[in-house]
């Protein structure tokens, strides 16, 4: 077995997954150093010949041959796995039992394996053998709805609130999207992607808890799971959804996502769209940015999450709508980065491929693929400055690695030993973590470890308390016990200070010349607690890194936008409001933190770690790759400038009164379609002609009838339910699965969201607490860091500590 470079050197990886979210999965352990061997069906996996982006995501493994419904060679297959610390699958429920590869029979053969089951749905409700294409997953839990949300909010319409300002007059262009009501098909797979993350996530918090354990463990996840995180910010149900600021604009699609269309005809994002910046420097020829031109952070009109803001963007949309048109692109990108305006240009994935920076830094490298040469694709996500990752090579051919790993075991095996230290509660027990972060990629990485076992304190500022009121703030906020204080008092960074002296890992996405400012960067801090963990994230690259950033503008530098809003076929951009760019930062982050939680343990060294949105969103829209020669992009599937699919096959289409999800898979298939429906020659026909027919077809028939002729016919499907999330909180299934969970916080009252996204064997997974509230604890830790009751008690009076007087339960 080869050892490769990294923090997961000397861990074997079985990867018996297709499709997207496992094989993205084990390609970033590959990246940082697991020996992945990619086991392959006879003739290759079937994702080779389906997605573009297999060929990225199988970088870096060996490959190898197997018919694993052969005896002989499912007994090679299971002496793999003996060797093993990690299997990876994602077949049928029930396969892994017939064959023989279930986890009671693969943990009495190798105790210490880790092994990490992803399926459509998990094994606990009524619809868990239903398809587990991603369009389809989409399509059962509503989740094509999401894509710009519901009028008055997914929140709103869950709790079952009047909509806000209903009779409000919005004008053309505030929606983002295409100009058409119902169900919206972005090209990002958000149930594969999030199903891919929190695989990741499970994975290395199973090799941590095997430090201490000595043994392996059962970790499982779903596409199901997926949705639930990627919609942790609009599906909640609050007792009080009138508490000041929790209800705000962001996720109402009548609200300006801030694209605009320039004079060169290319589009930019300017997010949170300003009015007063682009009115201000539009008043001549040319634009002029002068002293009246106020920063975000000092602009006393800057817009608000509060609902009355839609008046203002209403109001001013037309007016910078036309101010965008007057001037090009690069002139607006120039003077948003005079300002400090957070702007970005709506640009292609192949542009982000091209793009030297991130050439530069590692985030897109180039490999010589054995079967189409070099190519760019994306790089490295996240760095490690003590365990740097690699991406190891290209994508091997089938069965590439056959002999040799066969060959591999004639040698003597003996399974590493592991000393146990203990039982754990969770597979981050003992961990404690200082949250310093702002907004939701830093805050969600920490709720993450909170989740699996870590205790998590947040450092508040002594003005959070607006922020922390909103309904985004609680989709990254659970779980942490909070102390509000001053930093840029001394007093204040001397209370940070013992803190740090106890912590496991400080973490924050603040600009890092901020952080330098405040005396909380990492030259400073290790000073304190020389084996620390220190986290950045941030918005960008190094180029980049003087430019505000958000989860709207990484999407858009890497693509995603491009892509999701079908502009290669004369769309419009759209920022989903199921993005992972903040949330999927903050799984870079948190898998960071974890794996360099485990190889602290192993040496005693603490390191600096970091991560961005806009590596995020590169990973996720990395189906996408170029000639590294030419620049050229790869030709792919696209998404239809209405939002409707990528062709007739894999498309929405309208039903008497519903709408309906095909994803044929093959030509039996779509013969399948035919007969089903009675249409003849369909096969034989262009898209365009193929579309309008089947169209017509399916509008005279009610979508149960549309499903069950489909269904029954073997035909991938599914109704778009956009009653969904409405059941969400009130069906008992999703509750005995721990899928969604209920707390009582402070300001809202009883609060339900998203449960545990893992389910662990031995380590369960926890939701130590409900969403903070900012200073309850302050007190509480100062005591127990030994401060005295009069030195607290001063600086209480001296406003450089806050302590809340509302009282919830205080987190674990």
């Amino acid at each position: 077995m080869p050892v490769m470079a990294g923090v997961l050197g000397g861990i074997r990886v079985i990867d018996l997954t297709s499709g997207i979210s496992g094989p993205m999965a084990t390609m970033l352990l590959s990246d940082y150093g697991a020996d992945v061997v990619k086991v392959e069906p006879p003739g290759g996996d079937p994702t080779r010949n389906t997605e573009t982006g297999a060929r990225v995501w199988a970088r870096g493994k060996r490959s190898i041959e197997l018919d694993i419904h052969d005896e002989a060679q499912r007994e090679q297959l299971l002496a793999l796995i003996d060797r093993a610390d990690v299997l990876v699958e994602n077949f049928d429920l029930g396969v892994t039992e017939s064959l023989g590869l279930d986890w009671e029979t693969l943990r009495a053969r190798n105790p210490r394996l880790v092994m990490c089951s992803i399926t459509p749905y998990g094994r606990h409700v009524d619809f868990k053998n239903r398809p587990g294409i991603d369009a389809l997953v989409a399509a059962r839990t509503g989740l094509h709805w999401e894509q710009r949300g519901w009028v008055g909010t997914s929140i709103g319409r869950i709790c079952g609130l009047p909509v806000e300002l209903e009779d409000l007059d919005i004008p053309p262009g505030c929606f983002d999207g295409p100009d058409r009501e119902g169900p919206l098909y972005p090209q990002s797979r958000w149930p594969s992607l999030g199903a891919s993350f929190l695989a990741l996530t499970g994975i290395n918090a199973a090799l941590r808890a095997r430090l201490h354990t000595g043994r392996g463990q059962w970790v499982e996840t779903s596409l199901l799971q997926g949705v639930l995180v990627s919609t942790a910010g609009g599906w909640q149900r609050p007792e009080h959804p009138e508490a000041d600021g929790y209800m705000c604009w962001i996720f109402d699609p009548r609200g300006s996502k801030g694209h605009f269309q320039c004079a060169d005809g290319k589009w930019i994002q300017n997010w949170v769209p300003n009015p007063s910046f682009a009115l201000g420097v539009s008043q001549g020829d040319t634009i002029s940015v002068d002293d009246r031109i106020n920063k975000p952070t000092d602009d006393p009109t800057r817009i608000g999450p509060d609902y009355s803001e839609l008046v203002v963007l209403a109001h001013y949309h037309a007016q910078m709508k036309a101010a965008y048109a007057k001037y090009p692109s690069k002139e607006w990108l120039e003077a948003a980065a005079q300002v400090g305006i957070p702007m970005q240009p709506t640009r292609r994935p192949e542009d982000a491929l091209n793009d030297q920076a991130l050439i530069d830094e590692g985030i897109v490298v180039t490999l010589d693929d054995p079967e189409v040469g070099p190519i760019r694709q994306v790089g490295l996500v996240y760095g490690m400055s003590k365990t740097p990752g690699m991406v190891q090579g290209p994508a091997p051919t089938v069965g590439q690695h056959t002999d040799e790993i066969l060959a591999e075991l004639l040698n003597p095996f003996a399974a590493t030993p592991t000393t146990p230290s203990g039982d754990l509660k969770a597979p981050l027990d003992g961990v404690l973590v200082l949250d310093l972060g702002l907004a939701i990629a830093g805050p969600f990485s920490n709720q993450l470890l909170s989740d699996l076992g870590a205790t998590v304190i947040k450092v508040n500022t002594v003005y959070d308390t607006f922020w922390h009121s909103t309904h985004i703030a609680y989709t990254a906020n659970r779980g942490k016990q909070s102390i509000s204080i001053n930093l840029k008092d001394p007093r204040g960074l001397a209370v940070l200070h013992e803190l740090v002296k106890r912590a496991d890992i400080v973490q924050h996405n603040m600009r890092y010349e901020a952080a330098i400012r405040l005396g909380v960067d990492y030259e400073s801090l290790v000073t304190i607690k020389p084996d620390l963990i220190y986290c950045h994230s941030s918005g960008f690259d190094k180029s980049r890194a003087h430019l505000p950033g958000n989860d709207q503008t990484g999407a858009c530098l890497a693509g995603v936008e491009y892509e999701d809003g079908g502009m290669a076929n004369g769309g419009k951009p759209i920022w989903s409001l199921t993005s992972f760019g903040d949330t999927g930062n903050g799984f870079l982050a948190a898998n960071a933190m974890i794996q360099a939680i485990y190889h602290r343990e192993l040496t005693g060294e603490g390191q600096f770690l970091s991560t961005s949105i806009l590596a995020a969103c590169l990973l996720n829209s990395s189906y996408a790759w170029v000639d590294a020669e030419t620049g050229e992009g790869v030709d792919r599937p696209m998404i239809d400038a209405l939002m409707f699919g990528t062709g007739p096959r894999t498309r929405l289409y309208e039903t008497a009164d519903r709408w309906i999800c095909l994803a044929v898979q093959n030509d039996e298939q779509w013969h399948a379609v035919e007969r089903s429906l009675g249409i003849d020659g369909l096969t034989s026909m262009d898209n365009g002609h193929a579309i309008e027919t089947l169209s017509a077809a399916l509008r005279v028939l009610a979508a149960s009838e549309a499903f069950r002729l489909l269904d029954d016919a073997g035909v991938p499907c599914e109704i778009e339910d956009d009653q969904f999330a409405m059941r969400l909180f009130d069906d008992p299934q999703f509750r005995d699965a721990g899928l969604v969970t209920t707390l009582q916080q402070a300001q809202v009252g009883r609060f339900e969201q998203f449960g545990h996204m893992w389910t662990f064997s031995e380590t369960p997974t926890r939701i130590a607490g409900p969403p903070l509230i900012v200073g309850h604890d302050t007190v509480d830790i100062m005591s127990e860091i030994g401060f005295a009751q009069g030195d607290i008690d001063s600086l209480l009076a001296d406003g450089v500590i806050l302590q809340s007087t509302l009282r919830q339960e205080r987190a674990l």
